[in-house]
């Protein structure tokens, strides 16, 4: 290690400064943890409410509370700026914006080259760069690494570059950002060394041999995911069909203390990662010719699912002589998981979208969603002081909000549709709910 590294590693481990590139689900509780060890952050997004929100010490993300942050910010631990011009003076630079799909599903890292060309246009001898935003394997070798070197100034000796994946669960209590090991790879060893410095600040680190395989654990970790739930939700269907409660079989084969993992059945995928994850790596490996072909299968299943339930509303319709076309259908739950605002992909939408194309008149609430988009029309959340589940045909439950008093909604309303077991600690089934 070199006296540039040495001297970057002295302050990361004393009060440095760290600049946050994006400001969402990622980098705002990422932004507030660092400047909780007692560095000094700067955090920059694009959005102007975003900057302003922190500037004035107001959260608008679940797991960061505002007293919280507006501790920091009046501390002088934590600000905000809309240019990456601010971090000209940082120590470490994290970059957490988002990877979404292209229209064709292929990999859109425009906004990971955006930050790159912004950090290159200040980047000095001394700093340590790191990229969290989720993407294909070699993205921080190919994509930062040259934009930064074009200055001048070489990787591992004159600044410093490394990978280390988002891990957080937006919504979950239960696994804060600290209480999730972080999986690091450096450029070099000198880079290495830097970022499980950077990290162990506020979390423990799990170093790997290179950004590449810090790249690749992100994206096998969610794979592994989006195959296990097409499996769960594939024989959700099947065990419909063979009259049995895929919910019961679930809990009883996870009674077995190995060599099985639960996962469960829901209406689809939604979120920024599950349903794009894997698109980046069967994207990347089919360059080098091969076709990954368990990441198309749980595609096309979990992909269907949306459509599985609105066939389930139909049927439960029909079989009550209701058609769809004029049914009162009342969706609780439009976030992608319980207990956040966030409804990027949700399967909510699409369902609702069908739904309201058969002729359905839909309505929604949801404690945490003011308002929707649906097929280009604005629909608001309804007052639930106001709602009377009496009136309507189907309570379709789609996202189980802890807010929800689940004996309660059921006990009013005619027909339940339950796709996410929320009303499963009722026993024996309710004669008007009906689950996935």
């Amino acid at each position: 290690m070199n006296q540039t590294a040495q001297a970057l590693r002295a302050r990361l481990a004393g009060t440095p400064t760290i600049g946050i590139i994006g400001l969402g689900y990622v980098g705002l509780p990422l932004a507030v943890a660092f400047a909780e060890s007692g560095a000094s952050v700067i955090g920059v997004d694009v959005d102007p409410e975003r900057v302003a929100a922190i500037r004035a010490g107001r959260s608008f993300v679940e797991d960061v509370s505002t007293a919280s942050l507006a501790r920091l910010v009046a501390a002088g631990r934590l600000g905000a700026a809309d240019k990456v011009a601010a971090l000209e003076d940082a120590d470490a630079i994290v970059i957490c914006v988002p990877t979404p799909l292209g229209k064709s599903k292929e990999p859109d890292i425009s906004f990971i080259v955006s930050a790159a060309d912004a950090v290159a246009a200040i980047i000095r001898p001394g700093q340590l760069v790191v990229l969290e935003s989720t993407t294909y394997p070699g993205t921080t070798q190919e994509v930062l690494r040259p934009r930064f070197e074009a200055r001048g100034i070489a990787a591992g000796e004159d600044f410093f570059l490394a990978f280390s994946p988002e891990r957080i669960d937006p919504g979950n209590a239960r696994y804060t950002l600290r209480d999730i090991p972080k999986v690091v790879g450096g450029l070099t060893p000198a880079c290495g060394e830097l970022v499980a410095a950077l990290y162990s600040r506020i979390t423990r680190v799990v170093p790997v041999s290179s950004p590449e395989t810090a790249e690749m654990v992100k994206l096998f970790e969610n794979t592994f995911r989006s195959v296990n739930i097409a499996l769960v939700n594939e024989f959700a269907i099947m065990c419909r069909k063979l009259g049995l409660s895929v919910w019961e079989v679930i809990d009883a084969a996870a009674t077995k203390p190995f060599g099985f993992m639960p996962f469960y059945p829901g209406p689809g995928l939604g979120g920024h990662c599950l349903p794009s994850d894997p698109y980046y790596l069967s994207w990347k490996v089919r360059l080098e010719g091969y076709e990954p072909r368990f990441i198309t299968f749980a595609d096309e299943i979990n992909r269907r699912m949306p459509d599985y339930v609105v066939q389930l509303v139909a049927d439960a319709l029909n079989e009550r002589e209701r058609p769809v076309r004029g049914s009162r259908i009342l969706v609780l739950g439009v976030a992608y998981k319980p207990n956040v605002a966030d409804t990027r992909d949700s399967p909510a939408l699409e369902i609702i979208d069908t739904l309201l194309a058969k002729g359905a008149r839909m309505a929604f609430h949801d404690p945490h969603v003011s308002r929707l988009s649906v097929g280009g029309a604005w629909l608001d959340s309804l007052d639930w002081g106001a709602v009377d589940l009496r009136a309507w045909d189907v309570v379709l439950i789609l996202t189980a909000h802890a807010a929800y008093d689940w004996p309660a909604i059921v006990a009013a309303a005619p027909l339940v549709i339950d796709t996410r077991n929320a009303t499963g600690g009722l026993t024996p089934t309710p004669s008007n709910v009906i689950r996935l």
